[in-house]
């Protein structure tokens, strides 16, 4: 160090003690010299102070960090490593950063927040797994990656040991470190261990932890799990160890604490049935559970925690009755602590009530006799050598005997519990490794401390002494490793402490001795002690008391009450109790006090872990181990296991005793500082070289102190070392290793100031050359200013008196104005005033003349009234007795008619005149009956008519082939058929005549259809002048639509979100079904590897090799489009199979969901499509075509015959079938429906019999038509080209020829009628059939609405009214759907009839030509040869034909062994091409299942060579441009209109002909989805480790990034050190990857659209992982990082715009990482800065602009920190924002891919296949 720097001068700042804040920071005011006794100082507050200073009892001050290392993330970094820089840290970070977690060099210290954060969610496992630990921000999750890395990589086991005193978050911590296992490492079946791991949690917390008066989740027991790894490192099992369990809590709990959860979540749930039997109330009602007097916790709901318990149990395979005994003992532990004891009048004995309810409950539960249990909890059995006792015990005795039991029970029910959690976790898998996780209780210290507190600490001082020896041990190989001179460092050692405890004659010995006394006491024992260890130094005796001891434990002396120890380590139990237990009836209790060494001394454990703590034997006092020893084994066994592992070690923190929310109580945190061994660590830091820099970190951060001839050299290294020669002269302050140097404690700091006062002289000398020039800038505007000022303000002086001069004339005006309007408005209101006067004087006089004529009115008026009233009662009495009188009278005259009408009513004429129009209807009746049987009678008559001619033709076809038969021999029948054949010419000529006749008939049609084209073109100009005005108008209102533009678009962006959504959905859905596909795929081969015999094994017979390879069914392509087709095949293939079938369920459910629309547009479409290829049709018709147009005008007509023939022919049998099911309702004879069925169905047998018989002789005689047109043409050859005597030889051998074919045609028109008589006979079964299950539907019915009647009639009117309601509409809707499937039905049928009816017409077009080009060769036989030669020679159609068994190795060739590059110069998606040329052809030849079989082969081809290279990024690339160009060109030639718009008419040649493969388009389209998210996951897997080390650690812009001082965890033992470290790549490495996929991608081919759509997922993971590392990392929170990321970021748009990708959204994803960059580089000060930043930063969410601003650092002294009060207010504004929860960005979320519809514009027929592709056997078409 040089010598004029001297630490404690003016503005130096220190630490000094204080009793309220431990320490308080102070500032030097003046230079000390050595020996002065007086340190002057100020306080932050300015208060002068006088600090004394001596050699020995107040030694100097600590120095104070400089403001640049304050928050650092590990304390290790610190330059100064002491006590008040460590609690100032942790301070700052814990209060200002909201920052829990710090390391201390290999230690992790976490501070409880008491509040729930957003830092601990699967997002965050991502971002930390995989990372090095000095990487990211301290976590629990950066050491549980720490363990899980280095179990992987050193092949060593690990163990997490997290420590703290009770409400310091230990049992958290744990949980978090196990979550972060059991995500990281999951299990690779389907077993999941890790969800067994994580659900033993809320059974152990519900078991052994409780309320006290610091925690209210306080574990009161220690636990060590050890999660056991397969090879592979997935979790296989675990293992649990228990320590030392506060069994005194069962039965005594402090004011304010409670019992363990389980009690208080089984009272809560008491009220369930199947708890009635336990008799259980409120926790307020049981004593053990009231002592605290407090049964509630804030916050917590025990019902619902004692849900979750039973959970965790169900899941860990514990059955619901063992879970009912465990509750049932619980319980029982309760009623036994509300039995009373009553004491005797003697006092040394007592007695229980034999009616005590709770001693009743108690046995009731445990399955024992109430007797004897009352008989021993008040007595004891004495054994000695001759004889037995039976004692008395007194009421406190009997108390303590019950307490005892109480806890033992529990505590044996708790190892119980433990034990089968071990069992559950356990797995028959080899374990590989282990993570232990070590949740165990802290130092602790109460005003009293008992057994438990002395065991506590024990353990803490064991594991101190370990946590030492390996902190000094890494110590010690960092030395070595760098190769630094080791000096030997002291550190504390514990083991004196130790051997006091438990070496021999120690402490536990001497217990455990005095437990052996019969008559020992708590006192003898002390005595002992004090007597034995008075000469150790840990050892000390009160002054005040003779019944305590006081350790000298590592971290604060402890005072320990003698009292209670002997009991608590001896742990008595009555074996008599006992005994009555092990006899109980229920198994699971007797079990539980059975020893474990007979019940488990067979078994054997998979993992060889040793029982943490062995469950107390039989109580013989010679045998039996006490707690202290037992606790003592399990110690050496956990330090054992732990000293064979690696150690992380975690240090919990509690803030504050009030459980507030961040909130600091700086004497508590130092206080558990010390007790953790936190401060030895940094002891034994600082007493080396604590701080250490490698050399290009050091030589960027102090360059600037470097001259220019020294930054010349190209070493490094040397550059470094004459530097530190140069400025500190002292060589013991520094030491240079391989790779770093290290520094003595204060170095750094004195380096930071040289630096710090370099810049400030720089800062200097540049402020006073800019200041200079502003103050001249500003002089300059100054003098100009002035002289504007003098030349403006004299101007305005001259204008300001003219305005006084013309507003003094103004002012005369308006004052002789104003005087005159006010006297004339006082002349006004004196006048108004005299009107008013006289106006209402004159209204007085005139209403009291009124009132006098209004009085003598009203007299008049009653006068009237009463005159009236006195006649209007005279005529009512005169009225009201003629009335009387006249219904007497009337009265009379009823009674009289009454009379004689009963006497007409009892005369026979009235019941004939009634009957009347009853006989009528009868008549009518039997009328109806008699036409009805004599219709059947018609109806059978017929029916046996049809029989006989059909016997009768069978007989005479019979007959006619056995005269053939006979005459075949001679050639007699040659005259037969010749006159067959002159028939056959005359009804050739009579349809000549008929064509005739129907083409004049087309010719006047045609001439209708112009004069109707007139009418329209009139109509469409009309409609064309109607359009012209409706634009006029649209123009018009277009100003009113604009306005309400903005809420259009807002619905089309929400609608397209939505359609995103739904995409993704989709696309998701997708991605796990190929997830699953992949995991079956290798479950299946390791299935295969694992149960592989020799030989061949066969696949089973109903499944083919296809359908094991393909995920699509094997039905034909006709059947795809047709739904009914596919709900068949899901009830035959069983919705197990069909489950599996993609294809099948994406059909369905896109007919479900889309069935009515798509209805509608596909026939709309059709329609159109019919309409333009008539008009085309009709356009294109030359006038010279007439025969072409006669012949379309038949073949319409024949068409429009037969659609009208088979709609009569559906329209007859749908009313057959109606009659069918009247009759069938309206009679209920059997016999009748029979007869009346028999009868129709015969009817419809003959109809299809007369239609089959129709088309087979339309057949026939086509055929015979064929046959004799192509004779007489041989016959005219022969008679033009030979004689007659010639033609006579030749006869004979032209009848034989010509009968044979006669006899042949007659072979098969008998085949036709067999065959038709076959499917005649199948038809009427299967309509029997379909009739018996229609009766059986009827009588179904019949019943369920008898049902309905008889259920309707017993309820009110109200519910009958309802329920008919309901049923209306039940049965409206299922009508609804039959009539939709109906339609649906009909539809789809109408179109297959429409194109086999445009199939036939062609086929028939073609037959008529080949007829007419026959008819025009007649007289020149010799050509017909030469047509079929050109008809072989025509040109390349574009198809491809193959054999079906070169299948297999046309896509071995195409598929399986192509390779990108050998295809690449030519043209792109090669493949793709050839395949579709190939299904092109056979759509040609109409083979259905060659089109399947080749589409299924070539998917499940893709999806093997994509799964053998799935982390080919080329090869992936070349696939999904070859599928989705096989996708585009099945759209862009199959035919339908909406994919034709861009082709050419040579292409709209090479479209499908006969099948629509739609459903194989959807499937194409999953495959291209899969692919494509394959693609995206390999290209983030490259680019991913890229990123960070780009965009965030890579100097793209030289010497602008900073570099701060390192702790310890860079230097940790997660930097693989012998690999050479991590490897750095550069933002051109990255850019340079990029570009490299977006040349590959264009070179194969791949759509503009979908490139696009890859970059911009590429960029989101780009923006997704920088974002996150710069929300975890401290380091990069700067200034210069900031500018240096802008920088990076306008760098990847540079390559966006360079390639035309800036418009495919790319961009916008890297908006969140350039908002946080440049939120790094605002000011941030002021509220104008705030609002700066709350509008700049809109697309980053609220935590994550604080988060990145708590994080900010500066590099240099000239920069600031950012406030609290500004974060806070950033926070204010920001309230109202709907952010998400979680901090970071979801790396794996990825954006719906769209697949837009992109046509080739190639030819196929101009395709060209190269010859290195070896494709010889593939025909051109």
């Amino acid at each position: 160090m040089t010598s004029d720097y001297y630490p404690y001068s003016k503005f130096t700042r220190v630490w000094i003690p204080d009793p309220e804040d431990v320490w308080k920071a102070a500032e030097i005011v003046r230079d000390y010299k050595e020996g002065e006794p007086v340190l002057h100082l100020k306080l932050e507050d300015e208060t002068p102070l006088e600090y004394p200073v001596g050699p020995k009892s107040n030694p100097l001050p600590f120095l104070r960090n400089p403001d640049i290392l304050v928050g650092e993330n590990d304390l290790t970094a610190l330059s100064y490593l002491h006590e008040p820089a460590v609690l100032h840290n942790l301070r700052v970070r814990f209060l200002e950063s909201n920052h829990i977690y710090t390391y201390c060099g290999i230690v992790l210290v976490a501070i409880n927040p008491y509040e729930q954060l957003q830092i601990y969610g699967e997002e965050v496992i991502n971002a930390y797994s995989g990372q090095n630990m000095g990487d990211m921000d301290p976590h629990i999750f950066a050491v549980a990656e720490e363990a899980y890395k280095q179990m992987a990589r050193d092949e060593r086991n690990q163990s997490i040991i997290v420590s703290g005193e009770s409400g310091a978050g230990k049992t958290v911590s744990a949980k978090y470190a196990m979550r972060f296992f059991a995500t990281v490492g999951g299990s690779a079946n389907d077993t999941n261990v890790e969800e067994k791991v994580l659900a033993s949690s809320p059974i152990m917390e519900a078991i052994g932890n409780a309320k006290t008066t610091r925690n209210d989740n306080s574990s009161r027991f220690g636990k060590y799990i050890q999660i056991g790894f397969s090879r592979r490192y997935h979790i296989i099992g675990a293992n649990m160890r228990t320590y030392l369990l506060e069994k005194s809590r069962v039965v005594f709990q402090a004011e304010d604490e409670r019992n363990y959860h389980i009690f208080y979540q089984l009272c809560a749930s008491a009220s369930l049935p199947e708890f009635k039997e336990l008799s259980l109330t409120s926790a307020e009602d049981f004593t053990f559970t009231s002592l605290g007097e407090n049964i509630f916790i804030e916050g917590v709901n025990d019902a619902e925690d004692f849900k979750k318990t039973r959970e965790a149990f169900t899941l860990l395979g514990i059955k619901d009755s063992s879970q009912s005994s465990i509750f049932k003992v619980i319980a029982s532990i309760l009623h036994l602590g509300n039995i009373e004891i009553c004491p005797e009048r003697d006092g040394e004995s007592c007695h229980i009530s034999r009616d005590d309810v709770h001693l009743k409950h108690f046995c009731q539960l445990m399955g024992v006799e109430m007797q004897q249990m009352e008989h021993w909890l008040c007595h004891r059995k004495l054994v000695t050598a001759s004889e037995t006792y039976v004692k008395n015990m007194s009421s406190k005795q009997a108390t303590n005997a019950r307490n005892a039991l109480a806890k033992h029970i529990y505590a044996r029910m708790f190892d119980w519990i433990v034990e089968h959690i071990n069992k559950a976790l356990q797995t028959s898998t080899k374990q590989h490794s282990f993570i232990g996780v070590l949740d165990i209780y802290g130092f602790e210290t109460f005003e009293v401390n008992s057994f438990e507190q002395f065991c506590i600490n024990y353990a803490n001082e064991k594991l101190q002494q370990q946590f030492n020896s390996h902190v000094f041990k890494l110590e010690q190989e960092e030395y070595m490793k760098e190769q630094i001179p080791w000096t030997l460092i002291d550190f504390y050692d514990n083991q004196p402490c130790i051997d006091l405890i438990e070496a021999r004659l120690g402490i536990l010995d001497l217990l455990d001795e005095e437990c052996k006394v019969p008559k020992g006491t708590d006192q003898n024992w002390a005595q002992k002690l004090y007597k034995q260890n008075s000469s150790s130094a840990h050892f000390q005796k009160p002054r005040m008391s003779n019944t305590s001891f006081i350790i000298i434990h590592f971290a604060d002396k402890v005072e320990y009450q003698c009292e209670g120890f002997l009991e608590k380590n001896r742990d008595t139990v009555y074996e008599e109790q006992i005994n009555i237990l092990k006899a109980s009836q229920f198994q699971l209790v007797a079990d539980l006090f059975h020893e474990k060494e007979d019940v488990t001394s067979s078994k054997s454990s998979k993992i060889n872990v040793r029982a943490a703590k062995s469950t107390p034997k039989a109580p013989n006092k010679d045998h039996r181990k006490t707690v202290g020893h037992q606790f003592r084994a399990s110690l050496h066994l956990l330090m054992e296991t732990l000293n064979a592992t690696t150690p992380h070690y975690v240090r919990c923190i509690k803030p504050n005793d009030d459980k507030e929310a961040f909130s600091f109580d700086s004497r508590r945190a130092v206080q558990q500082l010390r007790a953790c061994g936190v401060l030895e660590t940094i002891r034994i830091s600082a007493a080396g070289y604590p701080s250490r820099w490698t050399y290009p970190d050091f030589f960027s951060r102090y360059r600037v102190l470097l001259k220019k001839s020294d930054m010349m050299l190209a070493d490094k290294k040397l550059v470094c070392k004459n530097l530190l020669e140069t400025l500190i002269k002292e060589p013991d302050m520094f030491q240079f290793g391989k790779t770093k140097i290290f520094f003595r404690a204060g170095q750094v700091a004195y380096l930071e100031k040289l630096r710090a006062d370099k810049f400030r002289s720089a800062c200097i000398k540049i402020q006073k050359t800019v200041r200079g020039w502003l103050q001249r800038v500003r002089y300059r505007k100054i003098r100009k200013s002035a002289i504007t000022l003098q030349r403006y303000g004299r101007g305005y002086l001259a204008r300001r008196y003219a305005d006084f001069l013309r507003q003094t004339r103004a002012a005369v005006i308006c004052q002789k104005q104003y005087r005159m309007v006010r006297d004339r408005r006082a002349y006004l209101r004196v006048r108004q005033a005299v009107v008013t006067i006289q106006a209402f004087t004159r209204g007085m006089f005139t209403r009291r003349i009124y009132q006098e004529f209004l009085l003598h009115h009203k007299a008049m008026i009653i006068q009237k009234s009463v005159r009236s009233w006195l006649q209007r009662k005279k005529f009512r009495r005169a009225r009201d007795a003629a009335i009387t009188i006249q219904c007497a009278y009337r009265r009379t005259l009823a009674k009289r008619q009454l009379k004689q009408l009963k006497i007409e009513a009892r005369s026979a004429e009235r019941l004939k005149k009634l009957n009347t129009g009853m006989e009528n209807k009868i008549v009518q009746l039997q009328r109806k009956m008699d036409d009805q049987s004599k219709e059947y009678k018609s109806q059978n008559e017929q029916l046996l008519l049809v029989n006989t001619t059909l016997g009768s033709e069978v007989n005479k076809l019979q007959k006619q082939l056995e005269q053939v038969r006979s005459q075949q021999s001679d050639g007699g029948q040659l005259t037969s058929l010749q006159e067959e054949l002159e028939r056959l010419r005359e009804e050739l000529q009579e349809a000549a005549s008929q064509r005739k006749r129907l083409e004049e008939e087309h010719s006047t049609e045609k001439m209708g259809l112009q004069q109707r084209v007139e009418e329209l073109e009139r109509e469409n100009s009309l409609l064309k002048s109607e359009k012209e005005e409706m634009n006029q108008r649209i123009l018009q209102h277009s100003k009113s639509f604009e306005e309400d533009g903005s809420s259009v678009s807002q619905k089309e962006a929400s609608l397209q979100k939505e359609l995103d959504q739904e995409r993704q959905r989709y696309q998701n859905l997708l991605k796990e079904f190929s997830r699953l596909e992949q995991r079956y795929d290798n479950l299946k081969e390791e299935v295969s590897l694992s149960k592989f015999q020799p030989g061949h094994r066969r696949n089973p017979s109903n499944q083919s090799s296809l359908e094991s390879d393909s995920n699509y069914p094997s039905i034909s392509t006709s059947e795809v489009g047709d739904t009914e087709d596919s709900i068949q095949l899901v009830e035959e293939m069983g919705v197990e199979k069909a489950a599996m079938d993609i294809s099948l369920f994406m059909k369905l459910q896109k007919r479900v969901r889309e069935l009515e629309q798509e209805r509608k547009r596909l026939q709309a479409n059709v329609d159109k499509m019919e309409e333009l290829a008539k008009r085309k049709g009709s356009e294109s018709r030359s006038p010279t075509s007439e025969q072409e147009t006669a012949d379309l005008a038949y073949n319409n007509l024949k068409r429009q015959e037969l659609e009208t023939e088979n709609k009569k022919l559906k329209n007859d049998l749908n009313e057959l079938r109606k009659a069918i099911s009247e009759r069938a309702s309206q009679n209920n004879s059997s016999n009748e429906l029979q007869d009346s069925y028999n009868l129709l169905l015969s009817q419809l047998k003959s109809a299809n019999e007369e239609l089959d018989a129709r088309k087979e002789e339309v057949l026939i005689l086509r055929t015979q038509i064929v046959s004799t047109a192509q004779l007489l043409e041989k016959n005219d050859h022969i008679q033009e080209s030979n004689d007659v005597p010639e033609l006579n030889d030749s006869k004979e051998p032209m009848d034989k020829e010509e009968a044979l074919k006669a006899y042949h045609g007659l072979c098969e028109s008998k085949k036709l009628l067999e065959a038709q008589l076959q499917t005649q006979s199948r038809q009427h079964k299967d309509e029997l059939e379909a009739l018996h299950t229609q009766i059986e539907l009827l009588r179904d019915d019949i019943e369920k609405k008898q049902e309905i009647l008889n259920y309707t009639s017993s309820l009110s009117p109200e519910a009958k009214v309802e329920y008919s309601v309901q049923q209306e509409i039940t049965r409206l809707t299922n009508d609804n759907l039959d009539l939709k499937e109906l339609v649906e039905k009909l539809e789809k049928n109408e179109r297959k009839l429409k194109k086999q009816l445009r199939i036939y017409m062609k086929k028939v077009q073609e037959l008529e030509a080949a007829q007419a080009a026959a008819q025009t060769t007649k007289s020149r036989p010799e050509l017909s040869r030469q047509v079929t030669v050109q008809r072989k020679e025509k040109d390349f159609e574009g198809m491809l034909e193959y054999y079906k068994e070169d299948e297999a190795l046309l896509l071995k060739t195409l598929i399986s062994d192509i390779r990108p590059n050998t295809v690449s110069a030519t043209v792109p998606c090669l493949p793709a091409y050839i395949l579709f040329m190939c299904i092109r052809h056979a759509d040609y030849i109409n083979d259905d299942q060659k089109v399947e079989s080749l589409l299924t082969s070539t998917i499940n081809a893709i999806k093997k060579v994509l799964k053998k290279n799935n982390d080919d990024f080329e090869m992936t690339s070349f696939w999904l441009a070859n599928t989705s160009r096989l996708l585009h060109c099945l759209k862009q030639y199959s035919g339908d209109e909406v994919f034709m718009t861009q082709n050419t008419a040579k292409q709209n040649e090479h479209c499908l002909k006969n099948f629509d493969l739609a459903e194989y388009r959807q499937v194409l389209s999953d495959l291209s989805i899969q692919i494509y998210q394959q693609l995206i996951k390999v290209a983030e897997g490259i680019i991913q480790p890229m990123i960070v080390s780009a965009m965030l650690e890579s100097e793209s812009i030289p010497s602008l990034a900073g570099v701060k001082p390192m702790g310890y965890r860079n230097r940790s033992s997660s930097m693989d050190t012998d690999a050479g470290g991590p490897s750095s790549y550069t933002l051109e490495a990255l850019i340079r990857q990029l570009g490299q996929f977006h040349s590959i991608m264009q070179d194969h081919g791949l759509d503009p659209e979908i490139v696009g759509q890859v970059v911009r997922q590429l960029f989101h993971c780009i923006n997704a992982v920088t974002l996150n590392n710069l929300l975890l990392r401290k380091d990069v929170c700067s200034w210069s990082n900031g500018m240096q990321l802008r920088y990076n970021t306008s760098q990847m748009e540079e390559w966006l715009r360079a390639n035309n990708l800036f418009q495919s959204k790319a961009a916008a994803t890297l908006e969140p990482i350039i908002q946080a960059a440049q939120l790094l580089q605002v000011k941030k000060k002021t509220t104008q800065d705030a609002e700066a930043i709350c509008s700049l930063c809109s697309g980053l969410s609220t935590q994550q602009i604080v988060k990145i601003l708590n994080l900010y650092t500066p590099l240099n002294e000239f920069e600031e920190r950012v406030t609290v009060s500004f974060i806070r207010n950033i926070q204010n504004r920001l309230q109202d924002r709907n952010d998400p929860p979680q901090l970071l960005v979801d790396t794996k979320q990825t954006f719906p891919v769209l697949f837009p519809y992109t046509p080739s514009a190639l030819s196929l027929e101009t395709l060209q296949i190269p010859a290195s592709l070896s494709l010889d056997f593939l025909v051109r078409v």
